[in-house]
C-alpha cells in the first residue's frame, strides 16, 4: 500500500538530480590550515631531533602531534584537490594532481618517519599548492 502512493506520488513529483561540489556547499575553502599543520609537523620533527633521549614523555608526545597534524595536512589538502580544484584549472596548473599526489605521499612519510627534510619538503610542496589555491582565486576575482 505504501510503496503504491510512494510510486505515485513520484510520478507526480518527479525526482531531480541535486549537484553540490561538497557535502555542505558553503564555499569557504582555504590553504591555511594546511599550511599551518605542515609548518608544525617541521617544529615537532625539531623538537624530536633536539630532545634528550631520556625525556621519552617528551619525544612521545612530539611524535603524537607530529604525526596528528601530517594526517591533517593530508584531510586539509584532500578537501581542497577533491571539492575546490575542478577540471578548469587542470588548464591554469598542468601539474596540479602531480604536485596534491606528492604533497599526500609526504604526509605518509611524515607519520612514518622523522626527518626534516621530509618535513621541510612537506611544506614546500603544501605552500606550492596555497600559491597555486591564491592564483585559481584571483582568477575568480576577474
Amino acid at each position: 500500500m505504501i510503496y503504491t502512493l510512494l510510486l505515485f506520488l513520484s510520478k507526480l513529483f518527479p525526482v531531480k538530480p541535486v549537484y553540490a561540489h561538497c557535502d555542505i556547499p558553503c564555499g569557504i575553502y582555504t590553504a591555511e590550515p594546511a599550511q599551518t599543520a605542515a609548518r608544525t609537523v617541521a617544529k615537532m620533527v625539531e623538537k624530536i631531533e633536539g630532545a634528550d633521549l631520556s625525556d621519552v614523555h617528551g619525544i612521545s608526545r612530539f611524535t603524537a602531534v607530529k604525526e596528528e597534524h601530517a594526517q591533517i595536512t593530508k584531510e586539509q589538502l584532500l578537501i581542497l584537490w577533491t571539492d575546490y580544484f575542478k577540471p578548469e584549472h587542470i588548464e591554469m596548473f598542468p601539474n596540479l594532481h602531480e604536485t596534491f599526489w606528492k604533497a599526500a605521499k609526504l604526509c605518509s612519510r611524515n607519520k612514518q618517519e622523522v626527518s626534516m627534510e621530509a618535513a621541510k619538503e612537506l611544506q614546500k610542496t603544501v605552500d606550492e599548492i596555497a600559491a597555486m589555491f591564491a592564483k585559481a582565486e584571483a582568477a575568480k576575482q576577474k
